[in-house]
């Protein structure tokens, strides 16, 4: 085991427990050689900090395990972590109307450069590393142990480029049924566990799902921009939208929104479902003059398209001025990022920098961040990434 040296200005930061273990608070991390090797940090005295395992991701060279220095990182270790996490969640492995969630949320349930999401049954490893992918078996059998499910597949994220790798993600047990049919408070949504990088629906919005249907939707017109596989447009549907209006640059959208309202009883041929650049939209809409009751705004961290790149740190402040002007007077803009390099306080900043720019009064009504089963690690702050808050439009 390899024996690692945290910098001075390292050190308290390891002492309040932060996960990752970046290289630039190593003294020594050279002496890391094989991706998935374990090693201990010690200070500068000698004083043990915690044990870890060697894997780049992103920024970091590893994540710390176990606090304990004689805690040994076995599959006893890693039985009691996936099982933790399962009791954590035993409410919605008892629900009849949530079918799908996070079982495992990586450094938040105690191993980091991991995550597991339950579908029915079904069980969909993330890996972000090939550290953190040597621990494969111990993982899978501890997975088996915790929540007995009918098949494993798996999803390898950790080419040279950090990107998904594109092969049969299916590992053991017995196929899902293809699409697998899941529920989320009682809507229906139809996942592919083997078909790329994406499954269909990304579970961390599950609460802001629910507001826009319960609270938001009734009696409105909706635009959904970057709709991906239309899961905010189903549940504003199904919440009593006057219409939805869908939109998004990749070809599968179309397919795949319509497949997500038929199988909730939706009639899509009443709905909107637009197959284009959503800057391209902005303008269009802009030219006709069109407004919404409810615009839910949803960009990915990063896009590029034909003509443009989008960077949520960069541009997100423009994009919502232009939602501004497509938000009838007291309408709702659903503002939301999951850029992990945007802080909660810097959001904010770009909400009132817009609103202000455009000589807009507005005023945010509530706010979600993850849901529980998304648990984070109090220490690291970059690992609750979802910010998203329902502003209320006062031209």
């Amino acid at each position: 085991m390899q024996k690692l040296q945290a910098k001075p200005a390292s050190v308290k930061l390891f002492q309040k427990n932060y996960p990752l273990v970046e290289k630039d608070m190593i003294e020594n991390s050279g002496n890391l050689k094989e991706e998935g090797e374990l090693f201990t940090i010690s200070d500068q005295k000698g004083g043990y900090l915690g044990t870890g395992y060697y894997a780049i991701q992103n920024k970091g060279i590893g994540w710390i395990l176990s606090r304990r220095k004689d805690e040994q990182i076995d599959q006893l270790f890693f039985n009691k972590k996936v099982q933790e996490a399962a009791d954590y969640r035993s409410s919605l492995f008892n629900s009849e109307e949530t079918t799908a969630f996070r079982l495992f949320n990586g450094e938040g349930d105690g191993i980091g450069g991991v995550t597991i999401d339950y579908f029915e049954g079904y069980c969909l490893i993330n890996w972000y590393s090939k550290g953190i992918y040597t621990f494969r078996n111990e993982i899978m059998t501890a997975l088996q142990h915790a929540a007995g499910p009918k098949g494993i597949y798996q999803k390898k994220r950790f080419n040279e480029k950090g990107q998904y790798i594109e092969e049969d993600d299916f590992v053991w047990g017995e196929q899902a049924p293809y699409p697998l049919l899941v529920k989320e408070n009682g809507v229906q949504f139809a996942v592919y566990l083997n078909e790329g990088a994406m499954v269909g629906v990304f579970l961390d919005q599950r609460e802001v799902r629910q507001a826009i249907r319960d609270r938001y939707s009734n009696g409105k017109t909706v635009l959904n921009m970057f709709s991906y596989t239309g899961a905010f447009s189903v549940f504003a549907a199904l919440g009593g939208a006057a219409k939805t209006v869908s939109v998004d640059v990749a070809n599968r959208s179309l397919p795949k929104t319509i497949e997500q309202f038929s199988i909730n009883g939706i009639d899509h041929e009443a709905q909107e479902i637009i197959v284009e650049d959503v800057f391209k939209y902005f303008k269009y809409a802009a030219r006709k003059e069109k407004t919404f009751d409810l615009v839910i705004l949803d960009p990915p961290s990063f896009a590029k398209s034909k003509k443009h790149i989008f960077s949520a740190a960069k541009d997100y402040k423009d994009l919502l001025r232009e939602t501004i002007h497509l938000t009838a007077s007291g309408g709702v803009i659903a503002a939301s990022t999951n850029a992990s390099s945007v802080s909660d306080e810097k959001f904010k900043g770009f909400i009132d920098q817009a609103f202000k720019e455009e000589k807009v009064k507005y005023r945010i009504l509530e706010s979600f961040k993850l849901p529980e089963d998304f648990r984070t690690a109090p220490a690291f702050k970059q690992g609750s990434y979802l910010k998203v808050h329902f502003i209320n439009v006062l031209k």
